[in-house]
């Protein structure tokens, strides 16, 4: 919608252009994200765009080749992010959201940390150690997100940064398969061994340890959930509509009979519609009220 940027004041072509960019690249890649920021207000969502479309594009230069290129990119971007200038076009877009918001370039720092360790690391021994690498890939992510959708307080950012641990290790359930041909095992060695699992392979066992860590991050979204009354009314329906959409991903993944390896799972578009539209309905209400 050409009007979201209108709305929020984005008027330079350059930064227009960037933001476009975030836009159309979260678009393409993360529906469940695109459907839950048009509950927002036209005027934070390409915020939104900007902080998901940066983090799309760092994510996709890891995991799709450009792994060469990733290192000399973080560097180049983090020196101009500091120096408050940059002719990236998502480094732009970002650097806007930043200052608009108010947002510590500590949050951007560590996610690209999380996304370099991508290169070298392929398992994690502890849940311990594997919160550290969702909160740096994806907690990082939702602290950005936090003033964006009127998180004011303490407690209400805690429940955003949960929420962005909740939707990674979503993403590691229902990629187990993809990560397996990258060389990569996300789930931990200790949960590994508490259900007897010595390889990646389907049956009883991994089911078992799968079902365990649904139950995890379902925990996670409850604790998540109930931060969600301390949001700004704009930002709440986005929150719990994202919640939704990805928790959706792992009634998927029981109804595929637990099978994360043969497969990607994946929410249809009917079921995010039945979900987004209603959601959409009622911020319009909301805003109108």
């Amino acid at each position: 919608m050409s009007d979201e940027l209108a709305a929020a004041g984005i008027r330079d072509p350059r930064l227009r252009a960037g933001y476009l960019r975030c836009k159309r690249l979260l678009a393409e890649h993360d529906k469940s994200y695109y459907l839950a920021a048009l509950l927002l207000p036209p005027a934070r969502r390409p915020f939104v765009h900007a902080i998901y479309g940066f983090a799309r594009h760092a994510d996709e230069m890891v995991d799709g080749g450009d792994t060469a290129g990733f290192e000399p990119w973080r560097d180049r971007i983090l020196a101009e992010l500091r120096a408050g200038d940059t002719d990236d076009e998502f480094g732009r877009a970002l650097l806007h959201t930043v200052r608009t918001w108010d947002i510590p370039l500590r949050y951007i720092e560590d996610f690209l940390a999380a996304m370099t360790s991508d290169l070298t690391v392929t398992s994690y021994e502890t849940y311990a150690d594997l919160e550290v690498y969702m909160h740096g890939a994806a907690g990082t992510m939702a602290l950005q997100l936090a003033p964006v959708l009127g998180a004011r307080s303490e407690e209400a950012v805690e429940a955003m940064r949960l929420m962005g641990i909740a939707f990674q290790l979503t993403n590691i359930l229902r990629d187990v398969g993809d990560d397996l041909q990258r060389g990569r095992v996300y789930l931990p060695g200790e949960d590994l061994r508490r259900f007897g699992v010595t390889e990646i392979v389907a049956g009883q066992r991994f089911r078992e340890l799968i079902k365990y860590e649904i139950a995890r991050t379902r925990s996670l979204y409850r604790q998540a959930r109930a931060g969600v009354p301390l949001l700004d009314p704009a930002g709440r329906s986005t929150a719990l509509a994202g919640m939704r959409l990805y928790g959706g991903i792992l009634d998927a993944i029981e109804r595929s009979g637990y099978d994360v390896i043969a497969q990607r799972v994946s929410v249809g578009a009917g079921r995010q519609l039945a979900i987004a539209v209603p959601a959409y309905l009622r911020s319009l209400l909301a805003r109108s009220a």
